[in-house]
């Protein structure tokens, strides 16, 4: 009788210890289950040849293709000393070559013949100008392949094509699969019977069968929507559980106070607020009116106004006695809030006591840099309560900070901070207090339905009145060299009307290791490095911008020299800021007209749509510069086209999930975690998102503790290891 491995054992046991521990160290496989749940990510038929002309895009990166061997030859080189095997195969469309050295022609020059069938898989490389396959390892699919088994298998069928790697071919991982296939009937199906039987759903074990061995296409569609729906409906179901949870927890009502800190702070504000800014507002105070504690994901374009409805929330905590906290991800972002928010209130920010004075309270600024008398002075005020607001960064989590009456956390910048840290502010409080976390990077819905699945969600599609439109065009700096020119003319006479420029860079420039993580994904073979803030503030001060005052900003400055930078430069007194993406966001210079951004193509689309919201502040025009030397083809400058097509950030953020991975998406490339998406696309299956939702929502109602459902409580179990529970609340 065949051994069935069971679900969760080792793959040693079954595939033998030098396999595991490949796939165990490359593919991060490390049972039974984990492999039956490596899917295929595409399928060749029999008769039909993967399509070659897609290898360009794929350069320096392991594939696998299927294809027809047109004409094999041996040349000789080093006078006869030296043999080189070329391979020619075709898919009808294209062509490869392929290529063997030294003792390693024989064998290929005895089974490729011409006419033979094979599967071929190895790293795409260039030589002379051509792509090819340097020494590919090859399975023969033809009657005479040398592996009558192999040929057998894939006969008639269609062929599954895995994500592999250097040491283990995708034929090899189908063997694998092959091996622990058997057990796949004792998975347990995590899917309540009617949800799946009402939704016409395959049970989870022809599922696995399917997707691995389909017979016909309609057996690969049957598989894909159910395990869609597995991986759907599971994260929904933690996501519900959360909410539910945080809908149990006690929470102190917030309610301004009439006449009191809010009402003055919006009697002397010079504007009136937008419809959406109103709208959101009304949102928020409702649910701080309620007896638990507020959720709320606040997202809107960059500039829409997000920290004047936050800062309005804080207002009416005060007004009601209670504290509220600000956390920012970095120094520089910190001190702008807590610059802007003081500059916003005037007088209303030099209250005295808590609850004293009905016009006034104390905003107080905490980072780590900051000196020891000035921090006990600013944690005394919160722990006496002088202090209404405070905005600080990772530093008010430290257990030495303690307040007198926490009522709301504002988190800025939600992808930048873990949920542990999130947590831990909120245990400040001596009841959970509200939460609102706020960010500029537009989501699309589903993908906020998908990892902001625990918050309400507020959004601010709207600019206040004012606001300037920016055009961003892309800057060609090696095919047209007189383009760069002509960029830095434009910065010089924005300056000589009495702006401000920003010049942006990938790198610091002060010899720090490079960083692989920085470079493109598309270098076009270019090695070059990126360039630096040090090295373009010389060359601007000595050449093209040379006599205006131009200064540096990055995030290895001394604390006190990036405020005064920031200082000056927001007084006018600095006109050109080279900087990193330091100032990404948060940093409000409405002077600030044209950004520069040097070797655009290493930034990613959402972020270049953050740097480009810092310009066109004020009354007058922003002006956006996207310097690449990408050539025109490469898809690094159809992106750049994107971004200079378009100012809205949620069309954007679309085109930009569409070419990234969905473990980026979901936090998971940060943690270093496989995605547990694998087979759920955020942006193409809202639907299944949408209506997974509704039957979680359903689900947690009726059985929170899935008492009565135990496959989906293990499939939950399994989502939610350590690992996993920081990523489905980082996003």
């Amino acid at each position: 009788m065949e051994h069935v491995p069971a679900l969760d054992e080792d793959l040693k046991k079954t595939l033998g210890p030098a396999t595991a521990k490949v796939l165990a160290e490359q593919l991060g496989l490390h049972t039974a289950l984990d492999l039956l749940h490596h899917y295929p990510r595409k399928y060749a038929e029999r008769g039909e040849l993967t399509a070659l002309t897609e290898l360009a895009d794929q350069l320096d990166e392991h594939v696998t293709v299927v294809a027809q061997v047109a004409d094999a030859r041996i040349l000789t080189f080093n006078g006869g000393r030296g043999k080189r095997l070329e391979v020619t195969i075709t898919d009808g469309n294209g062509r490869l070559q392929l290529v063997f050295f030294g003792a390693g022609v024989h064998k290929p020059h005895k089974e490729l013949l011409p006419g033979t069938r094979a599967m071929f898989a190895g790293k795409v490389g260039m030589f002379n100008r051509k792509l090819q396959l340097s020494h590919p390892a090859y399975e023969p699919l033809g009657a005479d392949a040398s592996d009558q088994d192999a040929a057998t298998a894939f006969a008639g069928r269609l062929i599954p094509i895995y994500p592999a790697c250097a040491k283990m071919e995708s034929w090899k991982i189908a063997k694998c699969v092959d091996a622990v296939l058997p057990s796949a009937r004792e998975t347990v199906d995590p899917l309540p019977p009617a949800l799946r039987e009402g939704r016409g759903l395959v049970p989870l074990a022809e599922a696995l069968l399917k997707i691995h061995r389909p017979a016909t296409k309609a057996d690969v569609e049957d598989a894909r929507q159910r395990l869609k729906w597995d991986e759907a409906f599971v994260l929904q179901i933690a996501l519900a559980r959360r909410r539910r949870a945080d809908s149990q927890l006690p929470a102190v009502p917030r309610r301004p106070a009439p006449g009191g800190l809010l009402d003055a702070f919006d009697a002397k504000l010079p504007f009136t607020l937008t419809e959406g800014q109103q709208t959101v507002s009304k949102e928020i105070f409702d649910d701080l009116a309620t007896e638990h504690p507020m959720h709320r994901l606040l997202q809107g374009e960059v500039g829409s106004g997000k920290t004047m409805v936050a800062l309005r929330a804080m207002l009416a905590v005060v007004d009601c006695g209670g504290q509220a906290a600000m956390l920012a991800p970095t120094e520089v972002l910190a001190q702008q809030h807590h610059r802007s928010i003081t500059e916003m209130m005037g007088e209303l920010a030099e209250g005295g006591m808590l609850g004293g004075s009905d016009q006034g309270t104390k905003v107080v600024l905490l980072t780590g840099s900051m000196g020891m008398p000035a921090r006990r002075k600013a944690l005394l005020d919160l722990v006496t309560g002088e202090a209404g607001i405070v905005i600080g960064t990772h530093a008010l989590i430290e257990d030495k900070v303690q307040f007198h009456d926490l009522g709301l956390v504002v988190v800025d910048e939600q992808h930048r901070f873990g949920v542990e840290q999130r947590d831990a502010l909120r245990s400040k409080g001596k009841q959970p207090p509200h939460l609102l976390v706020m960010t500029a990077t537009p989501i699309p819905r589903t993908v906020a339905m998908t990892v902001f699945g625990d918050l309400e969600t507020s959004v601010l599609d709207q600019l206040p009145a004012g606001r300037s439109p920016i055009a961003t065009h892309v800057v060609p700096a090696k095919d047209k060299p007189h383009f760069l020119a002509r960029a830095w003319e434009r910065v010089r006479e924005e300056v000589g009307k009495g702006h401000q420029a920003y010049v942006v860079c990938p790198r610091i420039g002060d010899e720090e290791p490079a960083d692989p993580k920085k470079k493109s994904a598309e270098a076009d073979g270019d090695k070059r490095p990126p360039l630096a803030v040090l090295d373009i503030a010389d060359e601007l001060r000595a050449g093209p911008l040379a006599g205006l005052s131009v200064e540096v900003l990055h995030g290895r400055m001394d604390p006190a020299d990036k405020d005064d930078v920031m200082r000056r430069f927001a007084a006018g007194e600095v006109k050109v800021l080279v900087a990193t993406t330091v100032i990404e966001v948060g940093v409000n210079v409405p002077n600030s007209t044209v950004m520069v951004i040097m070797d655009a193509d290493r930034f990613g689309v959402s972020q270049l749509h953050q740097l480009r919201g810092r310009v066109g502040r004020g009354s007058a025009p922003g002006l956006c510069l996207l310097v690449s030397e990408m050539h025109e083809a490469s898809p690094a400058r159809a992106r750049l086209a994107a971004v200079a097509a378009t100012l809205d950030g949620f069309e954007l953020s679309r085109i930009d999930l569409e070419q990234r991975r969905e473990g980026d998406v979901l936090g998971q490339a940060q943690s270093g975690v496989r995605s547990s998406l694998r087979m759920l696309a955020v942006i193409d299956d809202e639907e299944v998102i949408a209506q997974a939702r509704e039957e979680a929502t359903r689900v947690v109602a009726d059985d929170p503790e899935l008492e009565r459902l135990p496959g989906l409580k293990l499939a939950l179990d399994a989502l939610l290891d350590t690992e996993r529970e920081q990523y489905l609340e980082k996003g």
